[in-house]
């Protein structure tokens, strides 16, 4: 229950719903204007009972209950737009889960960046029976982000939601690079050497989930040669 709020007055003060003998008397009037004070935020409460549900109305400390009704895992560190966010979309998200655009959707929401998802899957046509099929064999994926500071983002989260958001069979890597440049201007890879990284995309290998950061320095080399 919500505590005393100064001032609060009570849409159905009791001293009027007594009987008629005790709202004459001034010692139980007063007893109950007491009461009234402390069944006011009840009553202002479920009056408003439907803006505590909505993530986008409901008080600062109501939103992350609610989150635990959607099963949204809130982050202390977000701001409270990026909290009510989630919460708001988590429902909609939910039936899109397992699909690139629910994955892109929820990494946009937890990260504020750009993500592109990049997949190895394939369609293609041809007159000719027996053509090459396009794309790879075994699913996986690239997740790529950009943000203004890849340093503020928590990989170790990001990781988690990925792999609760995308198929458990799709292997995956993850990328996270400063926006305003290229994929491969700069970043560094961890995990594999920055050739291997460059070979594997777009179609990272299973057993590997490298994270990407930018240097503190100029561009990085990826390997190639330059005119």
């Amino acid at each position: 229950m919500r505590g005393l709020v100064p001032g609060l007055v009570s849409p159905h003060p009791l001293g009027p719903a007594l009987p008629a003998i005790y709202q004459e008397d001034d010692f139980t009037q007063r007893f109950v204007t007491a009461l009234d004070e402390v069944v006011a935020p009840l009553f202002s409460t479920l009056d408003n009972l439907d803006a505590y549900l909505d993530p986008h109305l409901a008080p600062d400390d109501f939103v992350t209950w609610l989150g635990t009704w959607v099963g949204a895992a809130l982050d202390e560190t977000w701001d409270l737009d990026r909290r009510r966010a989630v919460v708001a979309s988590a429902v909609d998200l939910y039936r899109l889960r397992g699909t690139a655009a629910s994955l892109a959707a929820q990494v946009e929401i937890q990260t504020g960046g750009t993500v592109e998802i990049i997949e190895n899957g394939g369609t293609a046509w041809s007159v000719d029976p027996g053509g090459e099929l396009p794309g790879s064999a075994g699913p996986a994926m690239i997740v790529r982000v950009s943000v203004a500071d890849p340093r503020s983002v928590d990989t170790a989260r990001l990781e988690a939601l990925i792999a609760t958001a995308k198929p458990a069979h799709v292997a995956h890597r993850l990328e996270i690079v400063a926006s305003g440049s290229g994929p491969r201007a700069r970043k560094r890879t961890t995990g594999a050497s920055a050739g291997h990284a460059a070979a594997a995309e777009p179609a990272p290998t299973p057993d590997e989930t490298p994270v990407v950061e930018p240097e503190d320095g100029g561009p990085q080399d990826d390997g190639s040669d330059q005119d």
